[in-house]
């Protein structure tokens, strides 16, 4: 195989659980400049190895797991590995990134990435070393929990494991790399359907740099870049993500009582300055990370990771509790077992409501946090209740009622955002690929209610092409192999030192809201962008360049995500989705928040304009022009 590219080991390995052969997989080196590696890549070569219509949790569907040619580098934050699948919650395309150190030490084997079919006859865990790949015995690891097993793989190898949620079906199962969790959309219930516990890699070789001097110089850039910056070097150190529960509660963006209400009244008792003051031990990052936005906390008189913002809202809030030491707990709990928080919150609260309103007796009330522990164990065992909380939101709403306030978008349910309180965020929801994603429908919401600098949350001016924008910058930096919490720096620092609503704050606001336009003909020719922009901007370009020998101008960036963005897409149409699936429950649009009709989601004023900026039909299906000119093959 090989390539002409620095940063990438120019091999992926094909590997197949029910007969047990391996083989190489060609990816060639036009597909890598197109593509990139990681999110980007692996829904081009998903697309290309599943035929439509194949069973999520059965043999045929693949699970690909790969890395970004900056992964491994040096580069800041670049400590990452990307799934790619077929989800077995949504029916659609998954695409779920990860921290912790499997894709460092999987490029270390000389690999940059792998397709697991099949499956086998038996609990298997996969070995990938520098001179094979073995296929050994996992019966013993079966049964166990995430850390459990870890500790029992080797200790210098990168691993990727399942917990019982995954190995039971639980159809938002994760999958954990040390502390961290590739979490949405059910990845950990597609390997627990091929019988597979674990990956693990090892080796010693390098990535190799095309421009090594001058490679250095950028690296060293930025990280004095994302040290100088206060998002980076003083806030997200300090408190966390949990820094977005107060912001949220302050812009009624914090989803409280299944998302009926978007502000709680002890919010500040969970939120990140709280844990920081009262249950922070330390706070820890993934390899190579500057930022370091972990948590440690004390579970039982254990250190264990602590919870993130979606985790914070979504057993707090949105469960009406304010026991920070509880959300603690269950989050151990839930890490332990393999499953997404996310899907786990928004699942029981929805639980909670229709036991409110009398629809389905689960036990399970708002308030009340007696037997919470419980039930999330029972959902990774698939008992009791378990056994139906564990396929989620979607499936409690077509069995028992509740549409109107389901809280998801073609079957993932929403993190820790309440959407009528920031409509372009809600949007994002709507055209996720994945699914109901704040960073796959382009995490508008930092623009419209929690960053430095907002729009009014509430009108649709130029909301649509912001949401495409950062939809697409986040896909290449993901693509790429970087962290999206780098993207925070792209701020200039001096913006968090407006005065909030003062003359210049709401001139820029102005200025955002008529930049429609100018974003729409970027996104439409990525080409009139034939240059990098200076490092205290964005960093990505020159970095790629500089490592892999490619020319990564701003244009080849944003044409990269494109193209990711496009093939998702693709892959979702031919399963059969369309606009009808690019959808929002009745409570953000018709249910007026707090009272006001005006408050809700007007989805069906934006959707056609993100349709034209996209390049999209009315159907919401890529235009064949679209495609041809982006050089997207289908």
């Amino acid at each position: 195989m090989g390539t002409k590219y620095g940063g990438y080991m120019g091999r992926y390995l094909d590997i197949d659980l029910s007969t047990g052969k391996v083989t190489d997989y060609e990816v060639s080196d036009e597909d890598k400049e197109l593509y990139l590696g990681s999110k980007g890549l692996g829904a081009r070569i998903l697309y290309d190895n599943l035929r439509k219509g194949v069973d999520p949790l059965g043999p045929e569907n693949v699970l690909i797991v790969n890395t970004g040619p900056l992964v491994g580098s040096g580069a800041p934050c670049t400590s990452r590995f990307n799934i790619s699948t077929k989800s077995p919650l949504t029916g659609a395309i998954l695409s779920s990134n990860c921290g912790g150190n499997f894709g460092i030490h999987l490029k270390r084997a000389g690999v940059d990435g792998i397709l697991v079919r099949g499956k086998a006859d038996k609990p298997t865990r996969i070995h990938i070393s520098e001179e094979k790949v073995e296929f050994l015995d996992a019966s013993d690891l079966w049964g166990m929990d995430t850390e459990e097993t870890q500790e029992k793989l080797p200790a210098r190898a990168g691993k990727i494991v399942i917990g019982p949620a995954g190995e039971n079906g639980v159809l938002f199962a994760n999958i954990i790399s040390q502390e961290r969790a590739a979490g949405r959309g059910g990845a950990g219930a597609v390997m627990g359907s091929k019988n597979l516990k674990a990956i693990t890699a090892s080796g010693k070789k390098k990535v190799s740099v095309v421009r090594q001097a001058e490679f250095e110089k950028d690296v060293k850039k930025w990280i004095s870049i994302l040290k100088a910056h206060p998002t980076t070097s003083e806030t997200l150190p300090a408190y966390g993500t949990g820094i977005f529960v107060n912001r949220c509660n302050a812009t009624n963006t914090l989803p409280t009582h299944n998302f009926k209400r978007g502000s709680f009244e002890e919010a500040d008792a969970v939120s990140g300055e709280a844990l920081a003051d009262t249950m922070l031990e330390k706070n820890f990052g993934c390899v190579s990370c500057v930022i370091k936005c972990g948590r440690r906390v004390k579970v039982e008189g254990k250190e264990v990771k602590g919870p993130e913002y979606e985790t914070l809202g979504l057993l707090g809030p949105n469960l009406e509790n304010p026991d920070l030491e509880r959300i603690c707990e269950w989050n151990y709990i839930a890490d332990l077992m393999g499953m997404d928080t996310v899907s786990l919150g928004n699942t029981l609260g929805f639980a909670m409501e229709l036991n409110e309103r009398g629809l389905w007796e689960s036990g399970l009330s708002f308030g009340k946090t007696d037997g919470i522990a419980e039930a999330i164990e029972n959902i990774a065992r698939r008992e009791g209740i378990g056994d139906e909380l564990a396929l989620g939101v979607r499936h409690l709403s077509e069995k028992y009622g509740g549409r109107e306030f389901a809280m998801h978008s073609k079957g993932m349910e929403f993190p820790s955002y309440e959407p009528r309180g920031a409509v372009g965020h809600g949007l994002g929801y709507a055209i996720s690929n994945r699914g109901g994603c704040h960073l796959g429908g382009g995490y508008f919401i930092y623009f419209e209610a929690t960053g430095p600098i907002t729009m009014d949350p509430h009108t649709t001016r130029s909301k649509p092409e912001f949401v495409a924008m950062f939809q697409t910058l986040l896909d290449a930096v993901s693509s790429a192999g970087n962290c999206q919490f780098t993207s925070f720096a792209l701020i200039p620092k001096q913006a968090l030192e407006l005065k909030p609503y003062g003359a210049i704050y709401r001139t820029i606001s102005k200025v955002m809201e008529g930049a429609g336009p100018i974003l729409k003909l970027v996104l439409k020719q990525p080409g009139i962008m034939p240059f990098t922009l200076p490092g205290e901007l964005i960093p990505h370009p020159k970095n790629i360049s500089d490592l892999t020998g490619m020319r990564m101008t701003m244009g080849n960036l944003l044409a990269a995500g494109l193209r990711g963005y496009l093939i998702e897409r693709m892959f979702n149409v031919r399963e059969g989705f369309s606009s009808r699936d690019d959808s929002l429950p009745e409570r953000v649009t018709r249910e007026g928040q707090g009272g006001n009709p005006k408050w809700v989601v007007p989805l069906d004023k934006m959707l056609p304009r993100y349709y034209d900026v996209r390049g999209l039909d009315e159907r919401g299906i890529p235009k064949p022009q679209t495609l041809s000119r982006l050089g997207v093959k289908v």
